[in-house]
């Protein structure tokens, strides 16, 4: 029997080894569609937070601690990717003062 952990560095290397193959356009088109699905996933946490704040206030929710765990999620992956932009934005920055 095959364990988890035996099949990730398998998994691992057949993703490198088709990233190989991949254009310029293909890779930035994944990357772009990571990005697109990472701010889609941390909109959904925000709204799921903000349902469940309205809920709370209605009355429907009595139970303070999934909203506050909700909440905390959310807080951080807005958090994560204000960090990730600025480190970006420190990237292009540091480039763009390279000389050629």
């Amino acid at each position: 029997m095959i364990d988890k952990l035996t099949l990730q560095p398998i998994q691992a290397a057949a993703t490198a080894q088709t990233s190989k193959n991949l254009s310029a356009s293909e890779v930035t088109d994944q990357f772009g569609q990571y990005l697109n699905d990472a701010m889609s996933k941390l909109n959904a946490q925000q709204q799921t937070v903000d349902k469940l704040n309205d809920q709370f206030a209605k009355g429907e929710i009595s139970d303070v601690h999934q909203i506050m765990i909700a909440s905390e999620k959310a807080s951080l992956g807005l958090e994560l990717t204000v960090q990730l932009r600025n480190k970006v934005i420190d990237a292009y920055q540091e480039i763009m003062r390279m000389q050629v």
